[in-house]
């Protein structure tokens, strides 16, 4: 006895997609219209492609490739964002105006090229989620002649890094650069960071 011949699904599917035509690709071009124009991707709607081919599959393809790279792009314009706030020099800044705000953590070298100081911004750079986690603010201070007010009150020597909490006390010292994993267990350890914490914890029950 023969066995019924197996259906493919291609053909009801494409005979769906084809009958919905025009709907289906105006409707999902709609949706991407407006996130491409958020990530910053050019918009060209898909009726050129389906006048031409009239084949609403092949309109979508360029949609759909477009979606894909929209996102990462716009990921990495937030991450762009959020780096470039966080990292700021001693003279753009006062400590006084992160208190009970942020951690600032401050990096000292008597110059940008010395070594450790290039080393420790490479390693804050590779892991900014993790500090902004934390609530941490990078300064920066590279020129010993500017003397400023940051400077004068931690007097480093050379190279070093400070993490001052929200407080505005300082909690530790270093002189040689640390991973951004170090730098995260020791902030967690701080009565104001396991506070915080905790009450995370406590909002995330009560939802």
């Amino acid at each position: 006895m023969a066995r019924p011949a197996r259906q493919s699904m291609a053909a009801p599917i494409g005979r769906f997609v084809r009958g919905s035509g025009h709907h289906l690709t105006r409707s999902i071009a709609a949706a991407l219209k407006i996130k491409l124009h958020v990530s910053g991707i050019a918009y060209r709607g898909p009726e050129a492609i389906l006048k031409a081919t009239g084949d609403p599959m092949t309109a979508l393809r360029p949609l759909v490739l477009a979606c894909i790279l929209a996102v990462p792009l716009g990921a990495h314009a937030t991450d762009a964002t959020v780096t470039d706030e966080m990292f700021v020099t001693s003279d753009q800044v006062d400590l006084n105006q992160f208190k009970w705000k942020k951690r600032p953590l401050v990096v000292f070298a008597d110059t940008a090229d010395d070594p450790a100081f290039a080393e420790q911004m490479e390693l804050l750079r590779a892991l900014p989620e993790e500090l902004e986690r934390r609530d941490v603010v990078v300064i920066t201070d590279t020129d010993p002649d500017a003397r400023s007010d940051l400077r004068l009150k931690l007097r480093p020597r050379g190279f070093m890094l400070v993490i001052v909490g929200k407080d505005g006390g300082v909690k530790l010292r270093k002189p040689f650069p640390w991973h951004v994993r170090e730098i995260s267990r020791s902030i967690d350890k701080q009565p104001e960071r396991k506070r915080e914490i905790r009450e995370m914890k406590e909002r995330a029950r009560g939802r």
